[in-house]
């Protein structure tokens, strides 16, 4: 759920109503149809990177072709074009950009997660939260930057400090893109 969202909370997966037996049972075999048709499906002519990018509310690409991805990471900022070569990484808070054609780009703030870069030009990127940027609002995006810059303020312990110094940095990033989208 989204506080951010002009347009309220995005639509989310609904909950499952199985046995965990029975979820068990699906899961494996939904996971052994995944894999199969992955194989299958999807390989890279060279030309086009094969973009998987989920966060656990939303798919928002499912093995597409696209030719460029920007993706900020812990180590730099970086981006992956057909060929690049192979890599593990861990996202910052900032801007994943996806061009599914030179001149056709989408942008999607992340908070935090990991990318994965393989030899056959496939990229993963799971996210613990990502919404289109152009779906959220910079005046409460300031807003939830000065309610987390106070409550690392008023932290009375290590966790509270943390968990208020993790939100600034997020809500920081996100106001720095927002405000540089404009």
């Amino acid at each position: 759920e989204c506080h951010l969202c002009k347009s309220g909370p995005p639509r989310g997966f609904a909950k499952m109503a199985f046995s965990l037996a029975r979820v068990a049972g699906v899961a494996r075999l939904a996971l052994q149809t995944r894999v199969r048709q992955f194989a299958a499906q999807a390989v890279s002519d060279g030309t086009k990177i094969i973009l998987t990018f989920s966060s656990p509310h939303q798919a928002h690409y499912a093995q597409a072709a696209v030719a460029q991805v920007n993706i900020p990471s812990s180590n730099g900022d970086f981006g992956v074009l057909p060929n690049h070569v192979p890599a593990l990484g861990v996202l910052k808070p900032g801007v994943v950009s996806v061009f599914e054609t030179a001149d056709a780009k989408k942008d999607f703030f992340v908070s935090s997660g990991t990318i994965t870069v393989n030899q056959d030009s496939s990229v993963q990127i799971l996210a613990e939260e990502a919404f289109p940027l152009n779906q959220l609002d910079v005046s409460l995006a300031k807003s939830g930057l000065d309610k987390a810059n106070a409550a690392f303020g008023s932290a009375k312990n290590d966790v509270e400090r943390a968990e208020a110094e993790i939100a600034v940095e997020v809500y920081t990033a996100l106001v720095r893109a927002l405000e540089s989208s404009h």
